[in-house]
């Protein structure tokens, strides 16, 4: 089966790390037990999160043994271990993944004082994961070649024959294929098999991720792309003058995904695993990942970094939906091979 297939298909303590104080589902403090020992499955590369972890463990006193891999088949692997799992934490890099393990009965109620920290859109509305970062979607354009006003509001508008030959893709793509289940959870099928049959007829060029197709926007070979936010940020913050903007449109095409935890439900160590949620929340975690990873920060409170749209404006625009119900990718991964794009 199929990696990203099998996952879909089932639908600051002390140094010392002593008594700490926790809340437990209902917002009751009670004294716990800290354990030293917490285990991570991370879709987040260690890159973008290596050193929150040292600093987690720097805290706490706590040994942390973090597994690194692609989200679909860290989830994938929490399905197939059942209750044996060693993991006690699951950090995907989107929500559908959340969702899914929610959906297979895996994930542990997160006390209420830890997801009210979270707008309700970038939660489990049963409280079962919370996002700690917000990654849009961007149409990417070089400014030399495209000017700003010949830019469609719409994300369909991209399937105007004026576009032919001017766009890139990256299709085997994870985050393209969240967005394309989000088309299709807000749009329906068949409508989302119109815009992929649209852009593939405007002759897209084809890479094999974000940063590839900004890297070639920069250099001028293609005139716009569709990525998530934060790879243009990141160039950006070490040569701010690449001819390079984002363009955020007023629908689904700008979808608010995130990157979300969740304990689960066999976690051996559920007391420091709640620790760590807390600790992604905080505010000096919140303003890492803004300054660091450039993404949208999402405990409130905490703003994000460089010229962008806010997540209030993002929101308004698109068709509210759950996120938990991204978890549908093994349809969307058959319409992208009904439509020969994959």
């Amino acid at each position: 089966m199929k990696r990203r297939q099998f996952v879909y298909l089932v639908g600051i303590a002390t140094a010392s790390g002593g008594l700490a104080v926790a809340c437990d589902a209902n917002s009751n403090q009670v004294a716990t037990e800290l354990e030293q020992e917490l285990v991570i499955y991370s879709g987040r590369n260690e890159k973008l999160i290596g050193e929150l972890i040292k600093q987690f463990e720097e805290k706490t006193g706590a040994k942390v043994q973090v597994r690194y891999g692609d989200t679909a088949e860290l989830a994938s692997a929490i399905l197939e271990e059942g209750t044996n799992s060693p993991a006690d934490v699951f950090f995907g890099q989107d929500a559908g993944a959340l969702g899914a393990l929610q959906k297979a009965g895996r994930t542990a109620q997160l006390p209420s004082s830890l997801v009210n920290k979270v707008d309700a859109a970038y939660r489990s509305p049963e409280g079962q994961w919370v996002g700690v970062t917000g990654r849009v979607r961007t149409v990417d354009y070089n400014t030399n070649l495209v000017k700003a006003e010949e830019l469609p509001s719409s994300i369909f508008g991209f399937t105007d024959p004026k576009w032919k030959g001017r766009m890139a893709w990256a299709p085997t793509n994870g985050s393209f294929q969240s967005f394309v289940t989000a088309l299709r959870v807000t749009e329906g099928d068949e409508r989302a098999k119109e815009w992929l049959e649209g852009i593939k007829a405007n002759d897209p060029q084809v890479y094999p991720n974000n940063t590839s197709i900004v890297q070639a926007l920069t250099r001028g070979e293609i005139g716009l792309g569709f990525v998530n936010h934060y790879y243009l940020q990141r160039i950006k913050q070490d040569n701010p003058d690449v001819p390079v903007a984002n363009h955020f449109t007023e629908d689904i095409g700008s979808l608010v995904n995130v990157a979300g935890v969740a304990i689960l439900d066999s976690a051996n160590h559920p007391n420091i695993a709640q620790r760590f949620v807390e600790f992604l929340l905080n505010e000096d975690a919140q303003n890492y990942f803004a300054t660091q990873t450039a993404e949208y920060p999402l405990a409130s409170g905490v703003a994000p970094q460089g010229n962008l749209k806010s997540l209030n404006e993002i929101r308004k625009q698109d068709k509210k939906i759950d996120l938990s119900n991204l978890n549908d990718l093994d349809n969307t991964l058959k319409l992208l091979q009904e439509v020969a794009i994959i």
